[in-house]
């Protein structure tokens, strides 16, 4: 039931997003001239990087699952023997990845504010924040959710299949976060 309802409530999330898109590319039609001037103004290798790290956070993720369907919580081995991670390991490496993106999205946002690009200044600024700060909070959410998570383990005085679909579940999340961020940065930052 826990899967289910997760599943439900993303694809109400899916809405929500496609209506932030559905905004982006309504301003971007009526601006046509204004998005090429702003958007010259993102620095993309900077954001690609962030991209690649949130991205390769999915795989991290996945790892931490795997050892949870394993009902492995901790790992068994040396710290550098990640073969022998459990699922508190991937995920707090997948939580210290989503803190980079969190991280970069800030210095972004204030690289992009000492450019005169806010949220205020125009349509451009508008549809930029509101669509990155949007899935930033997600973001923090599913950070919040890892912690969440992280603690219930140690918590736990045997690790069993409630805690590992906690696990599981929150994986769906995060891949749906991660997903939305492909398709944002291949709007904002590819198809200028």
């Amino acid at each position: 039931m826990v899967s289910v309802g997760t599943v439900v409530w993303l694809s109400s999330e899916l809405m929500f997003f496609a209506g932030l898109f559905a905004m982006y590319f309504t301003l971007r039609a009526a601006s046509g001239g204004l998005w090429a001037e702003e958007t010259a103004k993102l620095n993309f290798p900077f954001a690609l990087v962030n991209t690649i790290v949130l991205v390769a956070s999915s795989f991290t993720c996945q790892m931490g699952v795997f050892a949870a369907e394993r009902l492995q919580p901790r790992r068994t081995g040396g710290l550098f023997a990640f073969a022998k991670w459990g699922m508190v390991e991937w995920f707090i490496l997948t939580f210290f990845m989503g803190a980079f993106f969190v991280a970069g999205q800030s210095t972004e946002y204030a690289m992009l504010t000492s450019e005169h690009v806010t949220l205020s200044a125009n349509a451009y600024g508008s549809a930029f924040y509101m669509t990155t700060g949007f899935h930033g909070l997600h973001v923090m959410g599913g950070l919040v959710a890892f912690l969440f998570i992280i603690g219930r383990a140690f918590a736990a005085k045997r690790f069993g299949h409630y805690e590992a679909t906690s696990a599981i579940v929150t994986s769906y999340y995060w891949h749906f976060v991660d997903v939305v961020w492909i398709g944002l940065f291949l709007v904002i930052y590819v198809l200028r």
